[in-house]
C-alpha cells in the first residue's frame, strides 16, 4: 500500500487586517511551529476524507458543494486530469487552533492540495496551490480578502493587495513574535461583515482608517526588509487600535495586549479577523520568557513563540 504526506503551516497576519478586504496591503507570515497535515493511501474502493480532528469522514462522490475541503479535492483533481473518484483514503489533520486567526482552514486544504498533487509525482507551483485553496476559503469566510491561502501556499513571508500577485519577501533580520489565544472562538466572515456593514454607513472614517493602516503596513515591510524590527513595536501598537475603533476588538484581547505589553512586549496587536481568536506581540530572547508566563498567567489558553526568517 502506497502512502504519500504533506503538510501546510499556520499563519498570521502581522498587519493590515480588514483593510486588506478593502484593497489596502497586508503582511502575514507562516507559522512553521503549527501545521495541518494530509495523508493519503491507496485503497482501491473510491475517496474517502478522514478529518481526524472532527471525527468526519466524507465520500467524495456524496460529499455537497458546500463542504470545503471536498469542493477543494474535487478542484485539485480536475486540475491533474485524475480520475474524480479516486480508491484513496485521505487522512487529515491539523496542529492549528480552529477559528483563531491563524489559518487553519487553509492550511488543511492546502495541505490537501499538495498530498493530491504529491499522489500524481507532481510538484505544484505555490500560485496554482493558492488558487486552488482559495475555492475552500470562499465556503469558510464568504469574500475572504485571499491572504490566508497566499501565505500558506508560498510558506513565506508576504505583502499581499487583493487583485495583485503576491509578493514574497525575505527579512532583513528574524524576529520573534510571542501568539497568544484568547480562547475565544473568532468568525472571520462574521467580523468581515460587520466591518462592511459599518463603512457602508461610515465611509468617511472608516476609509481614513484604512488609509492609515495602509501606511502603516508600508512602514512595517520597510523595518521587517531593512532589519529594523525594533520599528514594529509602535507600528503593532496603532494599528491595534484603528482595529480597536473599527469595533473588532474585545474587551479580552485588549486586557491580554496590556498584559504583553507590561511584561516586556515592544508593541501588541490582535492578529486576524478579531471578536476572539489570536493576539501577537513582539519580543526577543529576553523578554520572550517573561511575556508568555504574563500572557498564560492572564488567561491565554496557548502562547507560542515563532521565528520570522526568510
Amino acid at each position: 500500500m502506497t502512502q504519500v504526506e504533506a503538510t501546510a503551516p499556520g499563519k498570521v497576519i502581522l498587519v493590515g487586517e480588514h483593510a486588506v478586504v478593502y484593497g489596502r496591503p497586508a503582511i502575514a507570515v507562516p507559522v512553521r511551529e503549527r501545521v495541518a497535515r494530509a495523508t493519503i493511501r491507496e485503497t482501491g474502493t473510491g475517496c474517502v476524507l478522514a478529518v481526524l480532528d472532527l471525527g468526519r469522514e466524507l465520500r467524495l462522490m456524496d460529499a455537497g458543494d458546500d463542504e470545503a475541503l471536498a469542493v477543494v479535492a474535487r478542484a485539485t483533481l480536475a486540475r491533474l486530469g485524475l480520475p474524480p473518484n479516486p480508491g484513496w483514503r485521505v487522512e487529515l489533520s491539523s496542529a492549528i487552533p480552529i477559528a483563531s486567526g491563524m489559518g487553519s482552514g487553509a492550511a488543511l486544504s492546502a495541505a490537501l492540495v499538495r498530498a493530491i498533487y504529491a499522489q500524481a509525482g507532481v510538484t505544484p507551483d505555490p500560485a496554482v496551490v493558492s488558487e486552488l485553496v482559495f475555492g475552500g476559503e470562499l465556503l469558510y469566510h464568504g469574500t475572504p480578502s485571499g491572504i490566508d491561502n497566499t501565505v500558506v501556499a508560498y510558506d513565506r513571508p508576504v505583502w499581499f493587495v487583493n487583485g495583485s500577485p503576491p509578493e514574497v519577501f525575505t527579512p532583513g533580520a528574524p524576529f520573534l513574535l510571542a501568539i497568544g489565544d484568547s480562547g475565544v472562538p473568532s468568525s472571520t466572515r462574521a467580523m468581515v461583515d460587520g466591518v462592511r456593514r459599518r463603512h457602508t454607513a461610515d465611509p468617511t472614517h472608516y476609509d481614513a482608517w484604512f488609509d492609515e493602516i495602509a501606511s502603516l503596513v508600508l512602514a512595517a515591510r520597510t523595518a521587517i526588509e531593512t532589519g529594523e524590527t525594533a520599528r514594529l513595536g509602535p507600528l503593532f501598537d496603532r494599528n491595534h487600535s484603528l482595529l480597536a475603533q473599527m469595533g473588532v476588538s474585545t474587551p479580552l484581547l485588549d486586557r491580554l495586549i496590556e498584559v504583553a505589553r507590561a511584561a516586556g512586549a515592544a508593541g501588541a496587536k490582535l492578529s486576524g479577523g478579531g471578536g476572539g481568536g489570536n493576539l501577537i506581540a513582539l519580543v526577543d530572547e529576553v523578554t520572550a520568557p517573561a511575556v508568555v508566563a504574563a500572557l498564560q498567567a492572564a488567561g491565554a489558553v496557548r502562547v507560542l513563540v515563532t521565528a520570522v526568517a526568510a
